[in-house]
C-alpha cells in the first residue's frame, strides 16, 4: 500500500484536516516554502550528479595519462 493507493475521499479529509489547523490564511504561504525548499533539493542534487559524472571523467582522464607516461 503506497501513496498511490490514497484515494479521492482520503485526500480531501487530509486537505480539510490541513486547513483547520493551518487556517486558509497560511496555508498558501506553506505550499509555497515546501515548493521551493523542493525545487532547491532538485536543484542540488542535480548539481551533485553532474559533479559526479565530471569527477568520473577527469578520473579516466588522469588514468589515461599515468598509464601512457608509465609506458614511455
Amino acid at each position: 500500500m503506497g501513496l498511490g493507493s490514497i484515494g479521492f475521499p482520503s485526500l480531501i479529509l487530509i486537505i480539510i484536516v490541513a486547513l483547520i489547523i493551518f487556517g486558509p490564511k497560511k496555508l498558501p504561504e506553506i505550499g509555497k516554502a515546501a515548493g521551493e525548499t523542493l525545487r532547491e533539493f532538485k536543484k542540488s542534487t542535480k548539481d551533485i550528479a553532474d559533479d559526479d559524472s565530471t569527477d568520473t571523467n577527469n578520473d579516466d582522464t588522469n588514468e589515461n595519462t599515468v598509464h601512457k607516461t608509465n609506458e614511455k
